[in-house]
């Protein structure tokens, strides 16, 4: 009998083995190079434990194959293709973006899933011609007194908090401004991120950004969510956006207010369709509760945090290198009095050296370390015999690219030179994705650049940021964070500067 059990518990540990390596000969039957897999969690085994951060990991992938264009990895055991060569990057993103609209993420529409990022196609299509109109310079404009007050306003704040401790967290202290620039600008929420209570939003930040299992279980099973109408966030995140949309709707009666924020775009879109559906015989589509609620959690979504790593990760750099913001003080210095302290959209052209160490950040620490697209038809790789698949991933190391020699002499080294003029222009344009390329790419780019540029022009304008003893020199990616940011916290100190004649 123990014999009996003995084989039938054997038998089953060798078909679970089997199943969950059933795929690893893949690339190698279609001579493709490829780290070796582990069973069951095939190349990702690190960052679905939560050891290490995803985007170390596929830079690590990046690194160890730099004479090959395209490398076969797995994720859990699903084969993925990592694009190396940037002229099939350039292929995949723009040249044959209609074989790869698709971001492969997707999820319920009942569970946000009808958002930018993660709609397919079809739903994509829709909701960029609906919203890009929205992200237009004029529309940014309107928003700017908004941006502008919630600057002013964090500056007050941290002139109070640094009386007392000049030390102070970056990362979390950035999260106050972006947070109310959110709700500020999309909501037209006025809520005390600097002194209120905030427990309701952190536990929103966590929730969005705290990576679960049902990733890495899409990953193994790609689709499956999908058909199974299971989302990738608790279902209290629906109800909060839900909740919030209704209420913004209902309090502005269905028409646009004053404030020209998103919400108002929105309800003036609405409006405009509602009427060109009554009066010609076109279907003029009007967007979904659904839909406008999960653009209302994507927007803040990406808006808040990405926003808020890039500040953290900007300041500390200006705080270690001191001559770099030096410099862009002056510049800054220089601006405000041109334009009687005055921030306009129109007028950040006049900071050339801003916008060199704010690409430079987003070099080192790019918002989308890897971009993901999926094959909606069998697609072979352009100088390459390598075919993908229909329905197969390709993946595209965003931050493998920024810290490639190849690209960026000693990427390892903070230098906002690598984006003087004559250095981009010399530059393959594939080499720098921060915010992804092509059709797809982050619609809110200028609307996140413009809430940083502004953050800073009034922070330097009155602080000195200075390391200390205890400021670290080295840190990690977090695991427990979809986007990178810091696995420490970042302490440096603000000290209002002796020069200003107050």
């Amino acid at each position: 009998m123990v014999l009996i059990e003995s084989a039938a518990f054997a038998i089953c540990i060798g078909a679970l083995y089997f199943y969950f390596t059933r795929t690893f000969n893949y690339w190698k039957a279609r001579n493709v190079l490829g780290p070796k897999p582990v069973p069951f969690f095939g190349n990702i085994f690190e960052s679905a434990l939560r050891y290490v951060h995803p985007g170390v990991i596929i830079k690590r992938i990046y690194d160890n194959y730099p004479t090959e264009k395209v490398v076969g990895m797995f994720r859990m055991t699903t084969p993925c293709l990592l694009i190396r060569d940037l002229d099939i990057v350039k292929h995949v993103l723009i040249k044959d973006f209609d074989f790869f609209v698709d971001r492969g993420i997707e999820f319920s529409d009942e569970g946000l899933g009808t958002n930018l990022f993660h709609a397919n196609g079809v739903t994509w299509r829709k909701l960029r011609s609906r919203f890009t109109p929205m992200f237009t310079s004029q529309k940014l404009k309107n928003m700017m007194h908004l941006i502008n007050d919630r600057a002013d306003k964090f500056i007050d704040y941290i002139s109070e908090i640094t009386f007392k401790n000049p030390e102070q967290d970056i990362y979390s202290l950035v999260k106050k401004y972006t947070m109310s620039t959110m709700a500020a600008c999309f909501f037209g929420l006025d809520i005390d991120t600097l002194r209120g209570d905030t427990q309701t939003m952190m536990r929103i930040d966590k929730a969005i950004f705290t990576p679960t299992f049902a990733i890495e279980f899409d990953m193994m099973y790609p689709g499956l969510l999908k058909k199974m109408n299971m989302s990738l966030f608790p279902k209290d995140i629906k109800k909060f956006f839900k909740d919030l949309v209704e209420t913004i709707m209902t309090q502005r009666k269905g028409e646009p207010s004053a404030r020209k924020d998103f919400m108002d775009l929105i309800l003036e879109n609405q409006n405009k369709k509602s009427l060109e559906t009554i009066n010609s015989d076109t279907n003029a589509e009007v967007l979904t509760n659904d839909e406008i609620e999960a653009q209302a959690f994507a927007f803040y979504a990406a808006g808040y945090d990405t926003s808020a790593s890039t500040l953290c990760f900007m300041l500390y750099h200006l705080a270690l290198e001191p001559e770099i913001q030096n410099r862009l003080r002056n510049e800054i210095d220089v601006y405000l009095h041109r334009h009687s302290d005055q921030i306009e959209l129109d007028t950040f052209n006049e900071l050339p050296y801003l916008d060199q160490v704010l690409n430079e950040t987003l070099r080192m620490y790019p918002v989308d370390d890897t971009l993901l697209r999926k094959a909606r038809n069998d697609y072979k790789c352009p100088g390459t015999n390598i075919e993908v698949s229909r329905g197969q991933i390709i993946l595209i190391p965003a931050i493998g690219i920024h810290h490639d020699e190849k690209y960026y002499p000693k990427p390892e080294i903070f230098n906002p030179e690598n984006f003087a003029r004559e250095k981009v222009t010399g530059r393959h344009p594939c080499s720098f994705l921060p915010f992804g390329l092509g059709p797809r790419n982050c619609i809110g780019i200028r609307f996140a650049q413009t809430q940083i540029r502004v953050c800073v022009i009034r922070l330097l304008s009155m602080f000195r940021i200075e390391i200390f003893k205890n400021t670290v020199r080295s840190f990690c990616f977090d695991p427990y964070r979809i986007h990178i940011a810091p696995n420490k916290k970042l302490y440096v100190n603000f000290y209002p500067r002796m020069d200003l004649n107050l």
